[in-house]
């Protein structure tokens, strides 16, 4: 086992990969992963998806048998990435017995749906129902949309990973959601230690739009804040997650058995050459929280990565100051958290279109 990695682990913090194939199930590779890097969840998206298809040969036979019963691409691409998930879902499933919050895959409902609540509660249910294992967790946007999706898919016993949350206030709103969901739930007479919840806070993408915009104004003061954004912006969310769990209301739901919606530090990778490659995971330790990495991310952490100790506790006053002094010098935070969530939606819808065209062509090379 990796020390390094261990040491993470035993912070507190949950080692998730982003990143799920056909070829990392049967090669035994996640099962490595589990086993030497101390992985215990796992996170997909389309564009994941998308390259493993395109590159695996291990799609094929199951493609073939879909493709001479005529199934549409939609139903497809269903099928494939279900399988993928279910899958993940058993070998993890030793990490997820009792009331663990591990072991846990996510996956994610159709992102040309974000901005549609009744077709993303359709999507979530069909997820949900297909891949039939109590470890799935499936990926709902923080979108306005979004919002009351997550809600109804709680209140259904559904387990949610809230994806694409970008700012503290919109996190808010998600957690409201989820405490919303989980009241409906009791009162649907739902178990709600069965229902599990991570809300997925994006990291790079702040730094990567608001250091553009300090490049431009292009001050002493304006530049000296570059890379500062993103790990203020995680923390200043993460002390709205200390406000919501101390309340009253919090504390009723935990009384009746619900599981804290743990913070997921999401897209964790550095975009920058001039920052260290492991700074959105030494910056983010905190107990009960969990870091999907990439696999670049998780190797450079198994490398040379250091636990420095919470770096988060306590940290939103600070976290804010350093937002205040940003916004100062001449950067617009909200038009920001508007511009990267637009982005965000924007990436996810555009790697669904790459999944459909990537399996649209596998389908058709095999009727050729």
């Amino acid at each position: 086992m990796n020390d390094r990695l261990k040491a993470l682990a035993d912070a507190g913090v949950s080692i998730w990969l982003d990143d799920l194939s056909r070829e990392l199930l049967e090669s035994g590779e996640l099962a490595k992963l589990v086993e030497e890097y101390s992985v215990v969840g796992v996170t997909t998206n389309p564009t994941i998806f998308a390259g493993a298809i395109a590159n695996g040969e291990r799609y094929s036979e199951q493609l073939h048998k879909l493709v001479s019963t005529g199934e549409p691409v939609e139903k497809v691409v269903f099928a494939l990435t279900t399988a993928d998930v279910r899958d993940a879902c058993d070998l993890l499933a030793p990490l997820a017995t009792g009331n663990s919050a591990d072991g846990r895959v996510s996956i994610e409902v159709e992102p040309t749906l974000a901005n549609d609540t009744a077709g993303t509660i359709a999507s979530a249910q069909a997820l949900w129902t297909a891949v039939d294992r109590p470890n799935v967790l499936i990926k709902i946007p923080a979108t306005k949309e979004g919002l009351p999706a997550i809600t109804a898919a709680i209140a259904q016993g559904i387990s949610v990973n809230v994806t694409l949350i970008f700012g503290e206030q919109r996190y808010r709103e998600v957690m409201d959601a989820y405490l919303t969901g989980l009241e409906q739930a009791g009162s649907n007479g739902l178990d709600l230690s069965q229902i599990q919840s991570v809300a997925s806070f994006f990291v790079s993408r702040i730094d990567t739009e608001v250091d553009a915009r300090l490049d431009a104004i292009g001050t002493s003061a304006a530049l000296e804040l570059k890379g500062h954004a993103a790990l203020a912006n995680a923390r200043l969310g993460y002390a709205a997650y200390e406000e919501v769990i101390a309340s009253e209301r919090w504390k009723r739901l935990g009384q009746a058995g619900a599981h804290k919606q743990r913070p997921l530090w999401a897209s964790t990778g550095v975009k920058s050459k001039d920052y260290p490659d492991t700074m959105y995971v030494i910056g983010l330790v905190v107990a009960d929280t969990v870091n999907t990495m990439p696999r670049a991310t998780m190797e450079a952490f198994a490398d040379h990565g250091v636990v420095e100790g919470d770096c988060v506790t306590g940290q939103g006053e600070k976290a804010r100051k350093t937002l205040d002094q940003i916004t100062a010098v001449g950067v617009d935070f909200e038009n920001v958290l508007t511009t990267v969530e637009h982005e965000g939606v924007d990436k996810f819808k555009n790697s669904w279109t790459e999944l459909t065209r990537t399996v649209t062509q596998q389908m058709s090379e095999m009727r050729d």
